[in-house]
């Protein structure tokens, strides 16, 4: 029987390399092949298929396949797993030039071009799913879909990860089991809290945590459930704090699209994007939620001892974080300051 982890680790490797292309039906009769336009999606997670492996993948195939089903094949999709494409910082920006159509990206990996989004992985800001999706419908929301769309982007699926910590040596659970560590966070804010916890900072991507710590160049690393399942961290690590009930560390990492590219295509077309994105939010939720758990599960089965947050190590994180990550984003510029006010208004 094939498992989620068996067929990452069988086909990662050629999806790293080559694009899988949605194909799952032929043009409407009628359909010229001038009329079919071919997107491209990028990602930095391992590669699988729509119904195994790391979700965020599953989610660009699904988008893929749902969305050549309601264009009747006027459009597909190529997927490049594994930063195959181009490397995975650069997502952002080439989607705000229309040199790549989507991408499955972490918002904060943004922050140094555009550094309001920053918000996206703001320690101890949000500590519940649905205190993350409820920013959808409010003012913060609101203005950083008007911040992306200035910038030349669109949020086509809104995706919120909770994260926790793995590490190579003694488990990281409350402020002061972090001195002394070289620790990755994941965005400026994230390493500012870690930073005035005592860690020494190494800013790696998600997807080069794995030989990061093989090397000993890091000691421990605070990054989502899934990518803690699919980048295989047990198999160095020994200890995890996880994300599930509790974690200082919600991301937003939705499926962003080029907004040019998405005004090129014809009403219909952008009808099936739009509902194609929105169907898939309950299905990110579902997935992010059962990693949660199931990465316990995984890092126990391996040895490591498992650790979880509550309300008592949140305030310690919270405290530093106020002190540090907060202040450092509010006095970068009045709009930091207004994108935190608002984040705070949504409890």
């Amino acid at each position: 029987m094939i498992n989620r982890r068996t067929l990452i680790q069988g086909i990662a490797s050629a999806a790293t390399t080559t694009a899988t292309t949605s194909s799952i039906m032929m043009p409407s009769f009628g359909a010229f092949a001038a009329d079919i336009k071919t997107l491209k999606i990028s990602h930095q997670f391992p590669g699988g298929t729509p119904e195994k492996g790391d979700f965020r993948d599953r989610l660009a195939r699904k988008f893929a396949q749902e969305v050549e089903k309601k264009t009747k094949g006027e459009l597909k999709f190529e997927i490049y797993p594994g930063s195959s494409l181009m490397k995975t910082v650069a997502q952002f920006s080439a989607l705000r030039k229309a040199a790549l159509d989507l991408s499955v990206y972490p918002l904060a990996y943004a922050g140094g071009e555009v550094q309001e989004v920053n918000i996206g992985l703001m320690p101890c800001m949000v500590t519940s799913y649905e205190q993350a999706y409820a920013w959808k419908k409010a003012e913060i929301g609101h203005e950083i879909t008007k911040l992306l769309d200035a910038k030349g982007i669109k949020i086509v699926t809104w995706i919120w990860q909770a994260g926790g910590i793995v590490s190579r040596s003694t488990p990281v659970l409350n402020p002061e089991d972090v001195k002394g560590l070289k620790v990755r966070g994941g965005s400026r804010e994230m390493d500012l809290m870690l930073k005035g916890a005592g860690g020494i900072i190494s800013s790696v991507p998600s997807n080069e945590i794995y030989p990061a710590m093989q090397t000993g160049s890091l000691d421990a690393a605070v990054t989502s459930s899934t990518s803690l399942i699919s980048f295989r961290l047990e198999e160095i690590a020994k200890a995890l704090t996880t994300g599930r009930g509790k974690s200082f560390w919600y991301m937003f990492e939705p499926l962003l699209m080029s907004k040019s590219v998405y005004e090129s295509l014809t009403t219909s077309q952008q009808k099936a994007i739009d509902e194609v994105g929105l169907e898939l939010e309950s299905f990110a939720v579902s997935m992010a939620k059962t990693d949660d758990d199931e990465v316990a599960k995984i890092y126990k089965a391996s040895g490591a001892k498992v650790y979880d947050m509550d309300n008592t190590v949140i305030a310690k994180w919270k405290k530093i974080a106020q002190e540090t990550a907060w202040t450092d984003f509010s006095s970068r510029s009045t709009e930091c300051d207004r994108f935190l006010k608002l984040a705070l208004a949504v409890s």
